[in-house]
């Protein structure tokens, strides 16, 4: 489900393709993911560390300007039953300074259960048996431990990639 913050026509993106960028918003990181300027195939982009809002908008501005990023999809943390968690107000607002600050068209895209398949990704199983080792290893005194998975980056490229694929089922177009 992708819920446009101003009245846009899908018709319209699938005639001008650009690069859409998601964003997997959270309070002290944003995962981001692009796509290519045919709105085919998606890839993690990188994982921010929040600053502070000025910042992190004129940082996602940036990355727009740079990426010829023509469209912005925010991920809405929903409750499985679909209803909004506390975190959905953020993201909401979130989106729409987005779309003030940068004049770029920013919609909405339910992310239930990205954060779960992003953990099942091979990526985040090499991650898993890469902290395995390192942990063996600082048990031994040989290092420090990351026990964190690049997650975030993974969960916007699968809510870009759930995006553009409900856009080309509805434009019917092929991806």
């Amino acid at each position: 489900m992708a819920i446009g913050l101003r009245a846009s026509s899908e018709a319209d993106f699938s005639s001008a393709p650009g690069v859409v960028l998601a964003i997997d918003y959270g309070k002290k990181r944003l995962g981001l993911a692009l796509s290519d300027e045919l709105g085919i195939t998606t890839r993690p982009f990188a994982i921010w560390t929040r600053t502070n809002r000025r910042r992190d908008l004129a940082r996602l501005g940036d990355l727009a300007r740079q990426n010829a990023v023509r469209r912005i999809v925010v991920g809405l943390p929903l409750h499985l039953d679909g209803t909004k968690s506390e975190m959905s107000g953020e993201a909401e607002g979130f989106a729409a300074r987005i779309e003030k600050a940068l004049g770029l068209p920013v919609e909405l895209m339910d992310e239930r259960l990205s954060s779960w398949e992003a953990q099942q990704s091979p990526v985040a199983e090499r991650s898993k048996r890469q902290t395995s080792r390192t942990r063996r290893r600082r048990s031994e005194g040989r290092g420090p431990v990351n026990t964190k998975a690049p997650l975030d980056g993974i969960a916007a490229a699968i809510i870009l990639r759930d995006y553009l694929d409900r856009l080309h089922r509805q434009t019917g177009s092929q991806a």
